[in-house]
């Protein structure tokens, strides 16, 4: 008795389908998107000490606008950071502390790149989240920063109301004081290298003035110590 031949079955569709999945998991993009997150905090109510011109309450999109002008900072210094030489400074020989910071590159609030995401009013504040999506040669920039002998550090800093900024530079000079102390036998007189920002950092107010957080990361150049003078 003959029996009916069985038609093999066709798996080819069932391997069409699969065969993008498996070629992304062996053979990844080049260049996968990376996407830079952030938040500002715009206080739309200014505290007592701010100067003149800055006593009157912001309307939302005057801080709306301000807020994206901060993050396009913060993203610049994230992904192209600064150049700097810090003089340690030594009460005892009457040399002062110095940090000189020289940004290598910045972002305007207009990149079409960034992008706001997230806007809220709460306590008299302006939460404001955004989104960066890097080209392909920040990304690159970004992939040097967690490369060779680059080390995270984190600082705190302070300055007065009218300079907001200058309390991150402040959180920098203490990331690059405390980091040297803790690397170096003998405290250095000077240091140079590239240090960028880690990730957005978080400002509050106390007593009068701004207070600063920041994480960054560091890669050192050069140390010159005092026995070179």
């Amino acid at each position: 008795m003959a029996f009916p031949r069985r038609s093999k079955p066709d798996f080819s569709p069932l391997f069409r389908g699969l065969l993008p999945a498996v070629f992304a998991l062996v053979f990844p993009p080049l260049y996968a998107q990376e996407v830079l997150r952030g938040e500002v905090q715009i206080h739309l109510e200014q505290a007592r000490g701010f100067v003149e011109e800055e006593t009157r309450s912001l309307d939302i999109e005057e801080a709306r606008h301000r807020a994206l002008e901060e993050a396009a900072r913060y993203y610049g210094a994230m992904i192209y950071g600064w150049s700097f030489q810090y003089e340690i400074g030594e009460r005892a020989r009457n040399i002062g502390e110095v940090l000189e910071l020289v940004p290598l590159g910045s972002i305007a609030a207009e990149d079409p790149r960034l992008e706001p995401t997230d806007l809220q009013v709460k306590d008299f504040k302006l939460y404001f989240w955004s989104d960066y999506r890097p080209s392909g040669e920040q990304r690159y920039r970004l992939s040097k920063w967690k490369t060779g002998t680059i080390r995270s550090v984190q600082g705190y800093g302070y300055s007065p109301l009218e300079d907001k900024y200058a309390a991150l530079e402040d959180a920098a000079r203490a990331a690059l004081r405390a980091m040297l102390r803790g690397s170096e036998r003998n405290r250095p007189k000077e240091a140079s290298g590239y240090i960028s920002l880690r990730a957005f950092p978080r400002y509050w107010l106390d007593q009068g003035q701004w207070m600063a957080a920041g994480r960054f990361l560091v890669e050192i150049q050069e140390i010159i110590p005092f026995a070179a003078y």
